[in-house]
């Protein structure tokens, strides 16, 4: 039996979802849970990589149930939970057919970005939102978010893990990059068929140049589809981790 979990969690103790020596990572405390859980090692698989401080709503992982177990797909929910840490949550779990795979079988994924304005940082959003205490133009944010929707060569905005090649492809779907307004500030949502290493962190680092009057739209726009002689250079500013939320993983509706 395959299952398929939605995990939320917290990312500011974690160094990040994939798996490390150290045991520090979202991964391998759901490894260790479920080891605790079905008395032996299952592999788990994630939908995508969350980094350091990276927060999730809905991740998604799959892995397939010991062929022995009377378990009910329900029952995973609170017997993980009593093995994880407070921060990292089970949400649901559901059985799903055996060739479905959480990352393959995704179509696209959703992130949000929150930006708190307020001249002080409230303490419960340390590490939860990026603090940017001078206001921003929010037309010119608005604007520079308009540039992003469709298919675009993203290298621009993309940092490197280590393991590029000639060959890479760096082109992305946008679906929609959208400003919404918050009580302490505003929520960048981007939308898109994937995301590159550090792409919504870049893509957001440029849009608030563009909002503090540090970037010009036309030099944003320059960025866009440079392919990877990079002409212009890479994005001028990386967001923190902070403000960045996993929000939800898409699969198409058969599955």
């Amino acid at each position: 039996m395959r299952l398929k979990l939605t995990i939320a969690y917290d990312g500011r103790p974690y160094h990040g979802w994939q798996s490390q020596p150290g045991g520090k990572t979202v991964q391998d405390h759901l490894r260790a849970a479920l080891l605790a859980v079905a008395k032996q090692a299952l592999p788990i698989q994630g939908a995508g990589r969350t980094d350091t401080g990276v927060h999730a709503l809905a991740q998604i992982a799959h892995f397939d149930a010991p062929p022995a177990t009377t378990m009910q797909p329900s029952n995973w929910v609170p017997a993980l939970n009593t093995k994880l840490p407070a921060t990292i949550r089970i949400m649901a779990c559901e059985e799903v057919p055996p060739e479905f795979h959480s990352r393959f079988s995704a179509s696209g994924k959703i992130y949000h970005y929150d930006l708190c304005t307020d001249p002080v940082l409230p303490p419960h959003r340390a590490g939860l939102a990026w603090h940017l205490p001078r206001p921003l133009d929010a037309e010119l944010l608005a604007a520079a978010l308009r540039r992003f929707p469709g298919r675009h060569d993203f290298h621009a905005f993309a940092a490197y893990r280590g393991n590029e090649t000639p060959a890479m492809d760096y082109h992305r779907t946008l679906h929609t990059a959208a400003l919404a307004v918050l009580t302490d500030g505003c929520r960048l949502t981007f939308a898109g068929d994937g995301f590159l290493y550090k792409m919504v962190r870049l893509l957001t680092g440029a849009a608030v140049k563009v909002a503090q009057g540090k970037l010009p739209l036309a030099d944003l726009t320059a960025l866009l589809d440079q392919g990877p002689e990079l002409a212009h250079g890479k994005s001028p500013h990386c967001a923190p981790a902070d403000g960045l939320y996993l929000q939800q993983v898409l699969y198409p509706q058969r599955l």
